[in-house]
């Protein structure tokens, strides 16, 4: 019996109906039952070789999809590594692995590697399991499923309860998943994260094939399968917050040096950069460009907690951005790729404001529509594009390639071409 029949069979696990609110779907019989403890109790952690090779030789004699889920420390550690890896196959049962312990996970990606992982937001967690070793070649997502099945609230917690009738403890969500031993709620919280996944893929495959949209989600589960790694974002520290305040080219290069002077830092401690320097302090030293650290021991954010070295460390990397020359200084934006911002289009191009206009409008009723959020039906920046450089002759054919070549899947070309060939002939 799989898990979901067993979830199904067992009078204390009953699911509710998977279809999404005002759908014609089924609604819950009762009130939502809470899950409190893993159907086998709390596995222990794997955090050795022997246990890592049992368990690789368990999951990969297991039968059916694989639930996969991992805990990261984000906002206590440098990067976003994984802490702690959670499986669950029939056959298998759950396990729970410290990929401190066990860096390289590559041999059970391996024995995994014709088997669909099912995974909640598969794109927050898949850099950091490609870091171990673990990358999938098939997935099931279950939030993307949620998405374009037309649910409202697509967190793991409403999903279980809403689809299968469950309610999750979601306390130790944002704890320091680092922390060693972990404490057994945590890794109660752990185990529950994929104790139902699987009940909850499935549900959802019928769900969307009800609504003839499970091609349609093979589609964009297999583009995220495929991906290649994501590309080094370009000057990062533009994204500091609050950097709106951030005018002046002096200033701009402020911020630059004390945010890389932050992320060193950070790396070497193998903490949060939040943790070493506030995004807030950084832009209040480059708005006021101090000029000793006397100076920078006044602004909010370098206060008297802060000691001596750790200011003159600070004001060193301000003195770097001062003595910059001219020709040095940051630009006061990046360079732009594609269309410009849409605000600056009706004065750049009336009728490219016109026929964004028209086709946003059109996206969107054909989102609503099909009862799906609008950037799951075709991404924002791929109608501006096609708006902003339309073909030279507008049909199906020539929309439909230029879709295909910003990215956009097939289902997403089939849907979406009628409604842009429209808009842009108008």
């Amino acid at each position: 019996m799989t898990d979901a029949q067993e979830t199904a069979a067992d009078v204390s696990l009953r699911t509710t109906g998977g279809a999404p609110p005002d759908d014609g779907g089924s609604s819950a019989a009762e009130a939502p039952i809470p899950l409190l403890e893993p159907r086998d109790g709390i596995p222990a952690v794997i955090a050795d070789a022997d246990a890592l090779a049992r368990t690789i030789a368990a999951f990969a004699a297991g039968a059916g999809p694989v639930a996969v889920d991992a805990e990261r420390a984000s906002g206590y550690r440098y990067g976003q590594r994984a802490y702690l890896v959670q499986l669950r196959r029939e056959g298998a049962g759950t396990a729970l692995i410290d990929p401190v312990a066990c860096p390289d996970l590559s041999g059970l990606g391996e024995a995994l590697d014709d088997v669909e992982w099912v995974l909640h937001a598969a794109t927050q967690d898949l850099p950091c399991l490609r870091e171990i070793g673990m990358m999938p070649t098939r997935l099931f997502d279950t939030e993307l499923a949620g998405r374009l099945a037309g649910f409202p609230r697509v967190g793991l917690g409403a999903m279980v309860e809403g689809v299968l009738g469950f309610v999750l403890e979601k306390g130790h969500s944002a704890v320091d998943w680092s922390t060693r031993p972990l404490p057994e709620p945590w890794l109660r919280y752990a185990a529950l994260d994929v104790e139902l996944l699987v009940d909850l893929r499935d549900a959802l495959e019928k769900e969307l094939d009800r609504q003839g949209k499970l091609e349609w989600a093979q589609q964009e589960f297999d583009a995220i399968a495929s991906a290649p790694p994501a590309e080094p974002r370009k000057d990062p520290w533009r994204r500091t917050s609050g950097m709106h305040k951030v005018r002046r080219r002096r200033q701009l290069a402020v911020v630059r040096e004390l945010w890389e002077t932050r992320d060193g830092v950070a790396q070497r401690r193998d903490v949060s950069p939040g943790k070493v320097l506030g995004d807030a302090a950084i832009v209040e030293a480059a708005l006021a460009i101090p000029a000793n650290v006397h100076a920078l021991a006044a602004l909010n954010g370098f206060g008297h907690r802060m000691g001596r070295r750790q200011l003159e460390q600070w004001q060193a990397a301000v003195d770097r951005a001062k003595a910059l020359a001219d020709v040095e200084l940051p630009a006061p934006g990046q360079p732009v790729t594609g269309p410009p911002p849409p605000r600056a289009w009706a004065d750049k191009d009336p009728a490219a404001a016109a026929r964004l206009s028209a086709a946003r409008a059109a996206v969107s009723a054909l989102a609503e529509q099909l009862n799906m959020p609008q950037e799951n039906l075709i991404t924002p920046d791929t109608v501006r594009r096609v708006c902003w450089e339309p073909p030279k002759v507008v049909d199906a054919d020539s929309v439909g390639s230029a879709l295909a070549g910003y990215g956009a899947r097939p289902w997403q070309v089939e849907q979406v071409t009628p409604v842009l060939v429209a808009a842009l002939s108008a």
